[in-house]
Order: structure tokens, then sequence, then C-alpha cells
């Protein structure tokens, strides 16, 4: 059985909250039960994705019970992605364990990942299976984006992927320098081209609160994590650009070859309608010709994906 070098956990396990106060303590409860099983050392990052409930008080509860068991709270609510970038860039053990903290994720995986990796493998996927508690809504969307989103970037990705995930020690330095703010966790581990594995669960019920994914943000993520992999919607469009633009070369020819024959020229809301399209088709391609631009200056501000105001356990790193 391989071991962690001295002072440093084998296994570290990252899990993003936010607002999740009443699932802390059951949630730590079971890691610490997994974990136990494995016979190894390890450590729990809890992230506290700037909440505004009692989560940061819960996470100290849980340090205060196992010294395993880790915090740090961000000064406000910068998502997910970057709360799980904090907790893979403080973590100490030679493989990182990524998973939400709603109970979805059931820990009892966590002994199926971390033997997957010590037979070779670098990173650890998950397929989830969705069962018929999970709304058909979500079920079209979930696939539908990850069909999307691999025909767009060319990284294969399974439907039913997720952040809960293992990543090897290796993996996690080939990332640190990723200046990307809206980093796709997902997408960035598979497009490292390392060797992996899929392990399959079944979505879990929460435990408790709401999901904090609104419709809206599901939108966000999908149109961030496509920006930051695909540039095919830039060229997408110049091909639309093409074909609108000989639409109307055809259109004027027409309208000239109609004139010179002295023939009046019918047709005039058919030629407003056509006008009114190009000009639909233009406004859409300048949005997305923004929606690069304002990655690219997003990247350029530098700024630091989170700010982080207090942690319990890290005062060591």
């Amino acid at each position: 059985m391989p071991r962690a070098d001295s002072g440093h956990p084998e296994v570290s396990v990252v899990v993003p909250l936010f607002n999740e106060a009443s699932n802390v303590e059951p949630l730590s409860r079971e890691l610490a039960r997994e974990l136990d099983r494995l016979e190894t050392s390890w450590e729990v990052i809890l992230v506290d994705d700037g909440s505004r409930d009692g989560t940061w008080q819960a996470i100290e509860a849980a340090a205060a019970r196992r010294p395993e068991f880790r915090g740090l709270s961000f000064s406000r609510n910068f998502g997910k992605q970057p709360a799980l970038l904090a907790g893979l860039q403080v973590a100490r053990g030679r493989a990182a364990i990524t998973m939400d903290g709603d109970l979805q994720h059931p820990p009892a995986l966590l002994g199926s990942l971390v033997a997957a990796w010590r037979q070779g493998h670098r990173i650890v996927f998950t397929r989830r299976e969705y069962t018929r508690k999970i709304s058909l809504f979500k079920r079209l969307t979930s696939r539908a984006f990850y069909r999307v989103f691999s025909a767009l970037s060319g990284i294969p990705m399974s439907p039913g992927s997720s952040d809960f995930m293992l990543i090897d020690h290796s993996v996690m330095a080939s990332l640190e320098h990723v200046r990307d703010a809206g980093s796709f966790l997902r997408g960035l581990t598979q497009w490292t081209g390392f060797a992996c594995a899929t392990v399959e669960f079944t979505v879990q019920e929460r435990h408790a609160e709401q999901s904090k994914y609104s419709l809206y943000r599901m939108f966000g993520f999908a149109r961030s994590a496509t920006l930051s992999f695909s540039r095919i919607p830039l060229n997408i469009g110049i091909w639309i650009g093409l074909f609108t633009s000989v639409l109307a070369f055809a259109e004027i020819v027409y309208v000239v070859a109609r004139y010179f024959a002295g023939r009046t020229v019918p047709g005039w809301a058919s030629l407003a309608g056509i006008i009114s399209l190009g000009f639909g088709v233009l406004f859409i391609l300048i949005g997305i010709l923004g929606a690069y631009l304002g990655r690219v200056f997003e990247i350029l501000q530098n700024r630091p994906p989170y700010l982080i105001e207090r942690t319990v356990g890290l005062n060591d790193r």
C-alpha cells in the first residue's frame, strides 16, 4: 500500500460548500467513516464559498471534532469552480478527490476511486446515473450540454460527468498555472490527456437544503465552459456571415436584372424581411465576438479567482 510522504496525507478530499450548514455534520461524519476504512492518512478541505448561513460555524465544529478536517472561507461567493481550485491549491495529498457537499456524491465511492488510482490511473472520473426522481428536464439538459461541449471543443466528455473525481498530484501540478478564473475543472482534467478511469454511481437525494444551481446559473456555467475551450462559435459566425452575404448578393443581382428588364420590382415586404434577418444575424455575431473579448478582458485583468477571508487548520500553509 502506498504511503504519503512524512507530514503529508496520502488522500485529500475537497468539498465546496455554499449555504450548506445542515449538510456539513452528516457529510463530515460519513467522510470520516469511509476514509478511516482506507487505512491511510487523509485530510478533508471544506471550502465555504461565501455562505450566508451557518456553514462556516459548522466547518469549525467539524475541524474541532477531527483535526483531519480543515477549512477556508471566501470573502464572498465566487462560484463552485474557484472553490474547487482553492481547495486543490491547499491540498497536500498525493491524490485529491473533489465532490459536492450535499451527499448526492456518495462518500461510499471513495474507496473505489482510490483503488483505481492505485492501479496507475492519474485521473479517476465518475459518471452519474440519474434516478427517476431527477427531473426529465435536468437529465435532458445535462446530456445536451455534454454532447454540444464535446462537439465544439473536441474534448470527449461522457453524459453524466461530474466534479466528483480523483486527481493525482502530478495532474494538479500541471494545472497550477491555468490563468482562466472561470476554469471548467472537468474539461481541464480531460484536456490533460493523462491515463484515466471511470467509475459509475447513482445520484443520491440531497440530504438537506435546496440546489443552488438555477436555470440561469446552469446556462451561465455552460456558456463559460464552452467559451473557455472552443473557438468554433467564432468559425460558425464566419460561415453564417458568408452565407447571408451570398443571399444578399443574389438579391441585388435579382433587383438589378428586374430593373433593366423594365419590370416593377415586387416583394418589398420579403426584401425588408431579409434585411431584418441580416441585421439579426449580425447582432448575434457581434454578441459572440463580444463574449470572447470579455473573456480575454477578464484574463488580462489578472485578478485572483477568489479571496480568502479566514481559515481553520491551515495556519501552516
